[in-house]
Formats: C-alpha cells, structure tokens, sequence
C-alpha cells in the first residue's frame, strides 16, 4: 500500500484534477490512500472570510469569489446536472452556518477553513469515479483524533490506531482511498487542524499506522531542493536523495516543501518519503529516507513574517534562569514556537512567526515583568551546511537585526 498527496497547487484548476486522475490510473489494482488539499489558495481565501467575519464586516463578495473559483472548476469537469453541484452548495452553507456561531477564534478558524479540504475532496473523487477509478471517498475527522489544541491539534495516536480498521478493509480489497489532508476531530466531536500546510502530516499519520510501502507527496516543484528558485536563482538545485535527520532539520528552520511534523512517524518506521514533480510524474524526484548523503551543499531557508520580541528587565538585574523560564512558560502557554532566540545581560530576544492576535496576548502577559520591544514584517533566513561564500554573503546583508552561528548552521533575521 502506498500513500499519496496532492497539494493545493496540484489541484488548484481543471487541469490539475484531471492530471490527479491521470496519475492515479497509472496504478491500477492498487491499494492507495490519496490525500488532497484545498484547491489552490482556498485556505487563504477562506482566512480572510473569518477575518473579516470576526471584525463585523461584510464578506459576501470575498465567498461569492470562492463559491465561482470552485464553480469555474466544476463547470469544466462535471454536467450541470451532476451531483457535485449540491454537494458543493452544502458545504458553502456549512461556511456560512459557522460564521454565525459564537467561539473562540481558533476553535471558529477551525470549522471554516477546514471546509476548503471538503469541497476540494469532493471534486476530485467525483471526478476521479467518473473516469472509472473505483475511490472511496471518507472523511478523514472520523479517523484522526486530536487533542481540542485548535488550529495546531495534537495527534491522539492511539485513538486514531483504533480508528484505522475500516480503512484496512478497503486496502485488503486494493481499494483507492480518497480523503482529507490538514483536518482531524477532537474528543468533543469538533473539526481540528493539524497546522498550517498540514496535509503532509496527514500522509504520515495515515502511512505509519498502516506501515505503508511509501509515501509520495505530488508537486509543482521537481523535488527536494537546497533553495527556493525564486529567491535563490542561482544555487537552486534538487536532491535526488536526502537523509530523515537533514529533511526534518529542513523543516525545522521553515522549508516549505514539507511540513515539519511529517518526517518522524515516517522515519520511525523507515518509511521512504518521495517528493515529486506532478506535471512529470516520471521524473526521479528525491527521495527521503535512512541514507547517508556526503557534502550536502549549502541550504538557505527564508522564512517571511517574524516577528523579533525582545524583554529587557527593569531594575538593572540580569536576566536570570527563573525569568527565562517565566518567559518560555509564557510562551508554551499561548502555543508559540521560538524560531531563533539570544540573550544579553540584561535583555532576551527571540523570533516568532507573526499572527496579530498571539502578538498581542503575549506582548500583555510579558509586560507585567519586562520592557518589551517588537518589530514585525521581518524575514529569517537559515544558511544550513554553510560554505564561506555564503556565510559572508548573508551576514553582511543590509537590515540585519539578529545574527546566530554554530559550526554548520547561519541565521539571520532581516529588516527588507
């Protein structure tokens, strides 16, 4: 059994679900999990309809141009009389239905914008059973427990083992299973997101429990590479293989090929991780998996929307054990991860990703024991396996605000 996963941008147009349908018949009599995201930038889309929800302002013209992105989709793979029109319809309802409802902002983030995994998965497996592929469509909350730790759930890894027997019957048959990545349920029966991105992580949870053969994340990319093309155009190049221990320190730092959480359970159980090119599925890719790769060159992670936060004591004191801890006790509390930290004698600084409303909890809870000073809208960048060439190049960069280096490792933290 293998597992697959489609991102957003594999499935982001017509072209991209009939090429998800192309790919998979290439494997037939198979037993497949299939795990696909949102439809192109439907998460983001579906961000702001709760932001401007949450803020008491009108939405409709932001969800009438979600409802005709996902129609535009429709209408070039499906009759106007197919089912999926009324599906579809029913889960724009249920977005509008829970804009209504009184909770909390991460228990309300997750009940919307997990409906962008629906709908998209509804597309794909109608589509896919026209075409003669025989897929089960399940809902992946009825399989995934979690914690209630909204918008970053934390796997219940037994309950979701015990959950996993009817998924072993369709597999035994060499059925396809069609489900949902980035969503799970927490015991009281409400929609969980696993983080940011996180349907790589659904192909891990869902591989490992079932000791899948392996798991092959589909891209626009042509693989694992040592820096976004982008940003980077001239050292961009792509692995063919990579190390569990190198891929999961890639993640750490922000590379966004994979979602962090995604390499343990699969390394645990040496499951090899294949990320390739969804326009040529031929192509090698990169393969992750328990090897050892000499001379790794150069690999440099920007990671945008940081946030430097620094807390500097009062009365002249130096900055103790005790109120570092006060610190990371703050932190753990609001569920903050510190990307890049450093201290001084009399001051503590770290970096965080930026979300407007943690900022502000945390910025009140610091301020009863520290002077705190933040600057946003900064980029860290993470130089892993530097050469001299390109430690020079990013620590003389203009605007750095921060700078950290270890034997191997550079990071930077940038005013652009």
């Amino acid at each position: 059994m293998k597992v697959f996963k489609f991102g957003g941008a594999s499935v982001k147009d017509a072209a991209g679900v009939r090429n998800v349908a192309a790919i998979l018949q290439n494997y037939p009599n198979q037993a497949l999990i299939v795990v696909v995201s949102a439809m192109g930038k439907t998460t983001n889309a579906l961000e702001k309809i709760l932001s401007l929800s949450m803020n008491g302002n009108s939405f409709a013209s932001e969800l009438d141009a979600l409802k005709e992105y996902h129609h535009k989709i429709m209408r070039e793979l499906f009759s106007k009389d197919h089912e999926i029109w009324k599906s579809a319809e029913e889960v724009f309802k249920t977005i509008e239905g829970q804009l209504k409802k009184k909770r909390s902002a991460d228990e309300l983030y997750d009940q919307v914008v997990s409906q962008g995994e629906i709908i998209s998965t509804l597309i794909v497996h109608h589509y896919i059973n026209d075409q003669g592929i025989d897929a089960e469509w399940v809902d992946a909350r009825e399989y995934i427990t979690t914690d209630n730790t909204f918008r970053e759930g934390k796997v219940d890894w037994k309950k979701t083992r015990m959950n996993m027997d009817f998924i072993k019957l369709k597999l035994e048959r060499n059925q396809i299973v069609l489900t949902q990545g980035f969503i799970g349920r927490s015991p009281d029966g409400l929609t969980t997101t696993l983080g940011r991105d996180g349907s790589d992580f659904t192909a891990g949870i869902f591989a490992s429990i079932l000791d899948a053969e392996s798991v092959t994340i589909w891209k626009d990319v042509p693989g694992v590479m040592n820096a976004d093309p982008k940003k980077v155009p001239d050292a961009a190049i792509v692995f063919n293989e990579l190390p569990f221990k190198e891929a999961a320190e890639m993640t750490y730092y922000g590379a966004s090929v994979i979602h962090p959480k995604t390499i343990k359970p699969l390394a645990v159980k040496n499951i090899p991780l294949y990320v390739k090119n969804f326009y040529e599925p031929s192509a090698p890719g990169t393969k992750i998996y328990e090897c050892k790769v000499d001379k790794l060159p150069p690999l440099i992670v920007f990671k945008e929307n940081q946030c430097l936060v620094s807390c500097k004591v009062t009365d002249y004191t130096f900055v103790t054990e005790d109120q570092m801890s006060m610190i990371f006790n703050i932190l753990s509390e609001l569920n903050i991860r510190i990307n890049v930290m450093q201290n001084s004698a009399i001051s503590f600084s770290f970096c965080v990703d930026f979300r407007e409303d943690k900022l502000g909890q945390l910025i009140r809870k610091l301020h009863d024991h520290f002077e705190v000073f933040y600057n946003t809208g900064l980029t860290l960048i993470t130089v892993k396996n530097y050469d001299e060439s390109t430690f020079n190049k990013y620590r003389t960069m203009p605007g750095v605000l921060l700078e950290q280096s270890s034997r191997s490792t550079l990071q930077v933290l940038v005013k652009k």
